[in-house]
């Protein structure tokens, strides 16, 4: 397992286990399954879970497999989807949160929390109005004036040693937020041959997410690089029934048809192309996992052992087109 520095945060491996698939997010998978892909990813060199209270049973799983003993050198993040409450609700939303974290990990402290909602300008409407804004997103000045203090606090109390924030869609207002002021040690950013981030992005503009990586490797700030297979549409087929709101990827998917021909012409299997292509992006340090089985896992792992793909692979992935405009 290769190692990159993600920022102030330190050294990682290139690889972070991610919560959505041992939580079940990605579709159906066992209690034994979640457990063994915790043990093998630790086993494989994996030093960084990546955890949230919204991917359903992941923290559980994290006790169940570690029994609130995290093996050494491993570490722990968490998130929290805090929206754009009144400033003053914001420290203790995001110490309940965090607690309850902890507790359900059955740990004492988190090395990372993020902000799980995206950073907007504090003007943006949504088209549709289809979620209210204040649910789907942080504003900008809420998150100078009240987030950056509250999670300096929660470092200051122990319960965290740093924190990060989810760098996806608003351009202009994420790198606003991590060119100034106290800035994270991390950020989350799509990272995937498409650069899309399908029904995450609900602005009806573009997200520019290698913008948004260029800004954070510009300013320091480490990325952890999400979506490699987006949501699946990367891979050779879709293994769980495509639901109304996941209809971005379903898109997606069919969009791909070209990129699957690619693969079968080159023998190979489309979720590790996906994968060393995404580990091959600029300014990534440490690329997010959704796999759920063990299986999945190995596939990561085989593609992180053959490296970024050759210059001429990248080439002819992106003449395709299917890079978001």
């Amino acid at each position: 397992m290769q190692h990159n520095i993600l920022g102030p945060f330190g050294k990682v491996s290139r690889l972070t286990l991610g919560g959505g698939g041992i939580g079940m997010v990605w579709g159906a998978a066992s209690e034994a399954d979640a457990i063994g892909t915790l043990h093998r990813a630790v086993e494989a060199g994996i030093d960084l879970i990546d955890t949230a209270p919204g991917y359903k049973t992941c923290e559980t799983m994290i006790a169940k497999a570690f029994e609130g003993r995290i093996p050494q050198g491993v570490r722990i993040t968490t998130k929290y989807g805090l929206g754009d409450p009144p400033a003053a609700e914001v420290y203790p939303r995001l110490r309940a949160s965090l607690e309850a974290s902890l507790a359900a990990m059955r740990i004492d402290q988190a090395d990372m929390i993020l902000l799980h909602t995206e950073i907007r300008p504090d003007d943006f409407v949504y088209p549709n109005n289809d979620r209210p804004r204040d649910e789907r997103s942080t504003s900008l000045s809420l998150y100078r004036d009240a987030v950056v203090p509250a999670f300096e606090r929660l470092v200051a109390d122990g319960l965290i040693a740093s924190w990060g924030i989810t760098g996806f869609n608003h351009t202009g207002a994420t790198i606003d937020a991590i060119s100034s002021g106290t800035r994270p040690a991390a950020l989350q950013a799509i990272a995937n041959l498409m650069d899309s981030a399908g029904e995450m992005n609900g602005t009806g503009t573009p997200g520019r997410p290698r913008d948004i990586i260029a800004a954070a490797e510009a300013n320091g700030v480490g990325v952890m690089g999400v979506r490699a297979v987006q949501a699946g549409a990367l891979t050779a087929g879709l293994d769980r029934p495509i639901t109304e709101d996941q209809r971005a990827t379903g898109n997606d998917f069919d969009r791909a048809a070209p990129y699957r021909a690619l693969c079968r012409q080159w023998g190979e299997d489309p979720a590790i192309i996906a994968h060393r292509y995404a580990l091959g992006i600029d300014g990534i340090d440490t690329l997010v996992l959704g796999v759920k089985t063990v299986a999945e896992l190995e596939q990561a792992l085989a593609a992180e052992r053959a490296g970024p793909l050759e210059p001429d692979q990248v080439a002819a992935i992106d003449a395709l087109g299917l890079r978001s405009a």
